[in-house]
């Protein structure tokens, strides 16, 4: 069994966004009952975006 080593915070920045209402009510019924945040469901969903646009990106540029 690997050591235990206490983790560590990740830089985050605050920034303040605007949401049409109807996607937050989506995202909040999306997360009723699991263990999710809004904000972790919000990183998650553009880390998503930004990895597509990345391989969109490397593939038109062949």
């Amino acid at each position: 069994m690997g050591r235990f080593q206490i983790p560590s915070t990740p830089l985050t920045i605050n920034k303040t966004i605007r949401f049409p209402s109807d996607v937050v009510e989506d995202v909040e019924k999306a997360i009723q009952g699991k263990n999710c945040t809004f904000s972790a469901f919000v990183i998650a969903a553009v880390r998503a975006a930004l990895e597509e646009l990345h391989e969109t990106d490397e593939s038109s540029a062949r």
